[in-house]
This record gives C-alpha cells, sequence and structure tokens, in this order.
C-alpha cells in the first residue's frame, strides 16, 4: 500500500539523505505536506494487512481517531521542519522524518506487534535530537532516556506476546487489568505517556536537546502514548487519579525550576494529566475533550517550545535567572509566546480553553468533585509556570542586559503558524470538533464556563503579583532540581560505589587469607615434589591441566577491578 502516511515520510527521509544541505530543506518540507493532503484524500475503509507465520498483521488501519492524530502529526512535522531549517546536520534532518513517520506508524497499525515496531522506530529516531547538542550532559542524558524508551518497547512486546498466547490475536483492542498482557501495555504507554515515578525521562532530556529538537521531541513521543491510551484503556478508572496526580505534582517543581525548557518540561507533564484524566472517564465528552486538548497542547507547547529554542539560538542561555529584559530586542517572539502562554493557560478565545473544558465538564457529569478541586488547582498551577513564569522571566523581569537579534524569519514563520492554529481554534472550536472521534454536543463559550476561567485566571494572577512584590515567589536558583530521578541519579550510583568498596575490602582479604594458607602449605608440598616423577596416564594429566587452568581463571576473576 504505497500510499500509507509513514511510507511517504520514511521514503523522503531515503531520498533526502542524497540531497545537499541547500536542496535538502525544501525537501524535507514537501513530504509532510504531500502526507497530509494524501491522509486527507484517503477512503476511511482502507487498511493493509500481510501475514507474517500465521500471525494477521494490520499495518494500516484508518478511523476517526486515528485520522485525528495523523493531522496532527503532520501539522507539527510541518511546522517543526519550517522552525529547523537553519540546521544542517544530515542525522537531524534524517531524524525530522523518520520521528514523525515513526508515530504515524504507532497511530495507524491494527496490531501491537506493528505498534511495537514503530514504538521502538519511534525511541530510536529521536535520540538524534538530543545527541546533536554535542555535550557531555546531553549524552548522557541521551542514554538515560534511550534506555527507558527500551524497556518501554519490551514491556509491549511482553504484552503482545500474553495476548497472542491468550487469544491467539494481537490485533489492538480494548484491554483490562484482569488480563495478564494488560498491566504490561500500561506499563508500556505509561513510561511514554510519563505516569509519575516514570516521567524523569522527559524533564531530564528534553531540556538536553537542540533548540529545535526539543520542538520535535515535544510533539510525538508523549501523544502517541495518549493515542494509545485512548485506544486500548478508555474508561479505566485508574486512569483518573493517575491523570490528577500528574496535573498537580508538576506544578511544584516547574515553579522553583531555573532552565525554562525543563520548566516546560513539567508543564508538558500537567497537560498530559489532562488527557489521561478524561482517557479514565471514557465517556464520549471526555474522550474528544482528551483528544482535543492533545491536538491543542502540540500546537501551543510547541509554540512556546519555539519561543524559547529561539531564545536560546540567540543567546545561547536557558536559565531564567540569566534571562530577562529581551522583549526590547526580541519583541516578536515575545508576542508570539505570549499567545502560546495564553492558549496553555486556556484563556478565552485560545485553543486550551475550547479543549480543557470539556474535561473539566466531564469530571462533573460523571460526579467527581474532587478530582475537579484538583483539577482546578492544577490549572491554576499552569497558569503560574507556564501563562506567566516563562514569559515574564524571559522576556521581562530583571534586565538581564542581553540584547540579541530578532529571531530568523523562518523561526517566526513557524511560530506565527502556530500562534495562528492557537488563536483560530480558540475562536472557531468547530474546526477541530467536527473532526473528533465522537459527534460533540459542547458548547464552550457558555456563561458559566467563560466566568470560572476568567476568574481563575484573574486570581491566579492577582497571587503571583502579591507573591512577586512581597518577595515571596520562589526565586530563579542556578541549580538543578532532581525530583524521583534522584533515585538513580544519585542514591544508586552512592550505593554501588559503597557496594564496590565493601567488595574491595572484602577481596583484599581473601587474598589476604589465600596468601597465609599458600604459605602454610608450600613446605609440606615441597616434601611431595617426587609425585611429579612418577609417570602419569594421559587421562589423569588432562585432568590435572583442567583443575590448574580452572584454578587460574577463577583467580584472575576475582583478580578483575570493580
Amino acid at each position: 500500500m504505497i500510499n500509507a502516511p509513514f511510507l511517504i515520510l520514511f521514503a523522503g527521509a531515503a531520498i533526502s539523505w542524497f540531497f545537499p544541505a541547500a536542496l535538502r530543506k525544501p525537501v524535507l518540507l514537501i513530504f509532510p505536506v504531500v502526507g497530509l493532503l494524501n491522509l486527507i484524500a484517503l477512503d476511511p475503509s482502507q487498511s493493509w494487512t500481510v501475514s507474517l507465520f500465521d500471525v494477521e498483521l494490520t499495518l494500516f488501519a484508518l478511523d476517526r481517531l486515528s485520522f485525528i492524530f495523523g493531522v496532527l502529526f503532520h501539522i507539527a512535522a510541518i511546522i517543526g521542519l519550517v522552525f529547523a531549517w537553519h540546521v544542517e546536520d544530515r542525522p537531524q534532518h534524517l531524524a525530522s522524518l523518520l520521528y514523525p513517520g515513526s508515530a504515524l506508524g504507532v497511530v495507524f497499525a491494527g496490531d501491537f506487534l506493528t505498534m511495537f515496531v514503530f514504538w521502538e522506530c519511534l525511541a530510536l529516531s529521536s535520540v538524534f535530537f538530543i545527541t546533536a547538542r554535542g555535550t557531555e550532559r546531553a549524552s548522557r542524558a541521551a542514554i538515560r532516556y534511550l534506555v527507558i524508551q527500551v524497556v518501554s518497547g519490551v514491556l509491549l512486546l511482553t504484552g503482545a506476546l500474553f495476548l497472542f498466547h491468550d487469544s491467539g490475536s494481537v490485533a489492538i483492542r480494548a484491554l483490562s487489568l484482569d488480563e495478564p498482557a494488560g498491566l504490561f501495555f500500561l506499563l508500556a504507554f505509561g513510561i511514554k505517556a510519563a505516569f509519575p515515578m516514570l516521567h524523569n525521562w522527559l524533564t531530564d532530556a528534553y531540556p538536553e536537546a537542540t533548540a529545535s529538537g526539543t520542538v520535535f521531541l515535544s510533539a510525538f513521543t508523549t501523544k502517541v502514548a495518549v493515542y494509545a491510551l485512548a485506544r486500548s484503556f478508555a474508561g479505566l478508572d485508574m486512569l483518573i487519579y493517575i491523570g490528577a496526580v500528574m496535573a498537580c505534582f508538576p506544578i511544584f517543581y516547574a515553579v522553583i525550576e531555573n532552565d525554562l525548557r525543563r520548566v516546560l518540561g513539567y508543564s508538558m507533564i500537567n497537560q498530559i494529566g489532562f488527557m489521561v484524566c478524561g482517557i479514565g472517564i471514557g465517556s464520549e465528552l471526555a474522550i474528544n475533550g482528551a483528544v482535543a486538548h492533545a491536538f491543542n497542547d502540540v500546537i501551543f507547547k510547541g509554540l512556546l517550545m519555539m519561543s524559547m529554542g529561539a531564545v536560546l539560538f540567540r543567546t545561547g542561555e536557558m536559565r531564567g535567572s540569566e534571562l530577562g529584559g529581551l522583549a526590547r530586542s526580541m519583541p516578536r517572539t515575545t508576542g508570539l509566546c505570549i499567545v502560546g502562554a495564553a492558549s496553555i493557560s486556556a484563556f478565552p478565545l485560545f485553543s486550551g480553553f475550547v479543549s480543557k473544558s470539556m474535561v473539566m465538564s466531564a469530571l462533573l457529569i460523571e460526579h467527581h468533585e474532587w478530582v475537579w478541586l484538583a483539577m482546578l488547582f492544577a490549572s491554576a498551577g499552569v497558569f503560574h509556570h507556564a501563562g506567566i513564569k516563562i514569559p515574564y522571566f524571559a522576556f521581562f523581569a530583571h534586565d538581564s542586559g542581553k540584547r540579541p537579534r530578532e529571531a530568523p524569519a523562518h523561526m517566526l514563520i513557524a511560530m506565527s503558524i502556530a500562534a495562528a492554529l492557537c488563536i483560530g481554534i480558540g475562536c472557531y472550536p468547530w474546526l477541530l470538533y467536527d473532526n473528533l472521534p465522537f459527534a460533540v454536543d459542547y458548547r464552550p463559550f457558555d456563561i458559566p464556563h467563560v466566568v470560572e476561567q476568567t476568574q481563575l485566571l484573574f486570581f491566579s494572577a492577582m497571587a503571583f503579583i502579591w507573591l512577586q512584590l512581597n518577595g515571596l515567589y520562589p526565586p530563579e536558583l542556578k541549580s538543578t532540581n532532581l525530583d524521583s530521578e534522584w533515585l538513580y541519579r544519585r542514591a544508586w550510583p552512592s550505593l554501588y560505589g559503597r557496594l564496590c568498596r565493601i567488595a574491595g575490602w572484602g577481596q583484599a582479604r581473601f587474598y589476604e587469607a589465600v596468601g597465609s594458607l599458600t604459605n602454610a602449605l608450600a613446605p609440606p608440598l615441597r616434601k611431595q615434589a617426587f609425585l611429579l616423577l612418577m609417570p602419569w596416564s594421559v587421562r589423569e594429566m588432562l585432568m590435572i591441566l583442567m583443575i590448574l587452568l580452572a584454578a587460574i581463571l577463577f583467580l584472575l576473576f576475582l583478580h578483575r577491578p570493580l
């Protein structure tokens, strides 16, 4: 099936590899545009099924859920490629089509084995955006990122094998935790969705990527996981509470974080919490809200990542303590960043408002009042750390004295496309609603919704101003904050070092004991030296040689440094 969307992007990556850098950029951009037009023209009844060792694999299947994510990933690839027009790095060019192509492969897969193949391609292709930074921190973060992503893939494959063993099929379907495969799939999806305690790969690796790489990274991996959860675990009550925790806990870390792209990483987890919560509710309104918010999040989070990428590109700095006052020399970037901040904060007439309110309404309709209160707190928190903190500390606040040039034209064009989508969807939400998985009967602009959100934003802004004026707002500390990643970045290395020291002490004592025993046995053994002059059979000599060789190997193993 030559018009499968992922094949078009893969073909583009292969073809563009042979072009020089000057021609490669427009060639790269052509393929996601062609892919988007192809997707819109596809017949929803089309599918692509093959047989492999008596297993039916569906490489391509199209429905309303996969269609909306397919459109989203094409748009994200187009915007990302325009923003990255300055990049000359061939591996990043290759990844800029392989990565979204892999995401499309997951979205249109009809079975879990096909999903697994693209799931791993997603991990392998995305890591290039981190290693391309060329720093030691980026290399270490890339290794940690890749290990965790591969673990997610192994869990997915294990779940697929359990599913095939129990049912004889690997077709993607609704799952439950009552079946053995369910837990493996939930963990695999949960890692990529950045569930609590499984989230640190995101806040660790994304801030270490290149200025344009973070834009790509923010668009695909986590949203693929949201798609997989919506496809297989819609209505799982556990997800309601997981989503609520995801929406709330990042606020506390984002407020004290100094690296502004890391702040946006925590903000991403916060927004995914709304999506996971909607999927857990499982009603048509909630699923529509989760999908719509995933669509909008890619756009407005991409806009915020692009604005910070432009700042990094021009200043080489991403710490809030070292920025400020950039609005004077980068006014267009400032204005576009504010559009993204208004969107993520769910201001009326911006895209975040028309999707987040769907999830909030679904919580009340399904009588989850306490969770609704938690999500209300999360909404106020995201306004603090993403709606206010990001533009304030980057472009206003104290004057850092930096006067960089405005962002390049291609970056401004990419940001303007995203900003236009944020405002367009916010003002005309039915453009998005008409393409959601279920028919939509929802009016976001009724008086209660608008008044409630306006009050929330007003009092949140007043709280920020009061804290700032009284010196109570957490300062921008020149440090790296660790949350649960402390376990494997600090606790485990420390424990491993202590174990090595204990093992080294034990090894030294063992050698001392062996030496003492050898000295004690040497005189008697010398008296028995005549035994070596006795005739020995071939079998006996071979046995003695084997024992000596085993003893030598054992001693060499003990002598190996830990």
